[in-house]
This record gives C-alpha cells, structure tokens and sequence, in this order.
C-alpha cells in the first residue's frame, strides 16, 4: 500500500488537472497494449494501433514500458507541457545519467536489449530513435483520439471540481477511486508497492487519465513533483476516433439538437453557470437559460443551485452523445425532438 501523507499545506494545494497528460496517456496506453483487460472499452483500439504501428518502432517502446512494475520516470516528465511536441523535448532533454540511472531500475522488471543498453550509455542515434518511435506511436495511437480523450477528461475534472466546491478536499480524496482511501492526513493508495510519501508541503496534482486502469499510478521517484493518476470511469466506447465520419457526427448533433443548443451541451463539460454558459456560446443569459433547461429535461445535462446562481454539468448519457457515438445518438432523438419544442 502507497502511504501519501499530507500536511495542513498539501491539502491547500491539492488540484485537478483540467486536461489529459499526453505522455501519461502513451505510457499507460503502452502498458494496455501489453494485455488484454479492459477488453469492451480497449480492444478496437488495440486492433488500429497494431494496424498503424510498425512493428519495429513498437517493439522499442514496449521495451522500455513492462505492463506491471517499474517504467522510467523520464517518459513522463513532472514540468507541465503546453502540447505534445513540447513534452517530447522534455523527455528527449533528460540528463544522461538520469536515463542511465533509471533503465538500470527498469533491468529489474525486464531484461537488458541491445537496444536499452545503447540508450543507457547515452548513444545519440538511440535518443533520435527513441523521439521517433515516440512521435509514431502518439500519431497511430493517441492523436485520433484526442478529442474524445480530452471531452471525458474534461468532465471528470468538472465532476471532481464539483466535489470540492461542495464538499471540500475530504470528499474529493475520499471519492477518487474506489482502491484509494482518504484516512485523514493519509492518502492510501491499495495495490501499490508498501512505501510513504510525504508531500511535505508541495502539494498533490490530481490526473485523470483514459488509458489508467484499475488503480492509480505515479512517479517513481519521491523527490519529483507529485503527481497521481487515476483512472476515469470507463465505459464502451470512450475511445473514439476524430474522423471524417466523426466530423459528420458532430455535423448529424448540431441537426439533431440544433447548432446553438450542441455548442451549450459542449460548453457543459466544464461546469459552467448560466452566465458562463452564455459567454461561451455568444449568446444571452436568457437564452443560455433557456438552452440549459430543454438539455436538462433531455438528460443531457444536470443543474445545481450553488450559492446565488447555478451551475450546469454534462451528464454521462451528454458525454457519450458528444463523444460520436450513434447509438446514443439514436436513444436521445425522441428526447431531443421534445427537446425543439
């Protein structure tokens, strides 16, 4: 079990990350990869990332990320990055002896290639192949589905906003997962290796993660910055790629909904007021009220009352709508053709 200790100050600088980490998504995709859990929401994406990964390329990869135990720290970077290119410089600037430091704890979990020990001893051409293979595998296996990556994310980050807005940190760490329990001033994180980590007034980031599955993970190292991962809730059919197909579907909602009332149901996943609301869509608070009531009597959306105003949250049924799937599309055009009238 992870013992994560926090102090009067950790918890004033607990946070949620609003968006998903790039290369915690590889790393943790790479470690699905590897097995065959999650078969419903993973497997037709494990079925186009072998079609559009050279096989080569991939091998590297998995070379460096067993699917239990020990990765390198060095692929996820704790500095914040605004984009993936700038992520890849930060893992590709790591200091030699940090890589040579941490493939020698990875020789551990999997056994030394002619490959790993040329990065270890700094061989430029090694880091030039590590970039490339990591540029390729993001293009096959992230990138197309970014968009839905970053929509279930998003609405994780507002659910988990929500529960500290109302609740306070108590009930934001003690809901985070159901293998994670809040025993105040401990973080108790099952399933992990027996260690403490205390925080000792640095704070906590929060990361919600598509491809985390089952329990949380986090840096290896206790002096980076600290960071834990944890999954979304999961569902068939998160993974979905941005297409021309999706492209048409995103076209199919604003005909099915009407072109203002999809822009609000989007302007839902980060909990928003009506104020906001109507800021995001250009368009009045009365109107921004009245687009917020037809999406909540569909289902699409919830509303509170939090404090002299209220706020609006996506609800799953609103994800999975925005999120391309036909199905639920299907499902939701009798409650939308209430919706239009």
């Amino acid at each position: 079990m992870l013992r994560i200790h926090f102090t009067p100050h950790d918890l004033a600088r607990t946070t949620i990350s609003t968006r998903p980490a790039t290369l915690w998504e590889i790393l943790l995709s790479l470690h699905m990869l590897q097995h065959q859990d999650g078969r419903l929401v993973f497997d037709d994406w494990r079925r186009q990332v072998r079609v559009r990964m050279a096989p080569d390329q991939l091998r590297l990869l998995l070379e460096l990320t067993p699917p239990k135990g020990y990765s390198p720290d060095f692929l996820t970077p704790a500095e914040p990055a605004p984009d993936f290119d700038s992520a890849l410089d930060l893992v590709l600037a790591t200091p030699a002896e940090e890589i040579r430091h941490q493939l020698g704890l990875l020789s551990k979990y999997r056994p030394v290639s002619p490959w790993t020990r040329e990065l270890a001893q700094g061989a430029p051409s090694s880091l030039r192949r590590l970039g490339e293979a990591l540029r390729t595998y993001h293009a096959a296996a992230i990138a197309p589905y970014w968009k839905s990556i970053g929509t279930h994310v998003s609405a994780d980050h507002a659910h988990r906003g929500d529960a500290l807005v109302r609740h306070g940190v108590d009930r934001l760490l003690s809901t985070l997962h159901p293998r994670v329990r809040w025993v105040a001033p401990t973080l108790q994180v099952l399933d992990m290796h027996d260690r403490d980590l205390y925080l000792e007034g640095r704070g906590i980031e929060l990361q919600p993660s598509v491809f985390c599955w089952r329990v949380p993970t986090k840096l290896c190292d206790p002096e980076l910055k600290p960071i834990l991962v944890y999954p979304i809730q999961h569902a068939p059919g998160v993974l979905r790629p941005t297409t021309s197909e999706t492209a048409s579907s995103t076209d199919a909602l604003s005909s099915l909904l009407g072109a203002t009332r999809a822009a609000a149901l989007e302007a839902a996943v980060t909990s928003c007021t009506t104020t906001e609301l109507a800021k995001r869509c250009q368009i009045s608070p009365a109107a921004a009220s009245h687009q917020a009531t037809v999406l909540r009597e569909a289902g699409l959306i919830t509303t509170r009352r939090a404090g002299a105003s209220v706020r609006h949250e996506v609800t799953q049924l609103g994800i999975w709508l925005l999120a391309g799937h036909g199905s639920t599309a299907s499902r939701l055009t009798e409650r939308s053709d209430r919706a239009r009238q």
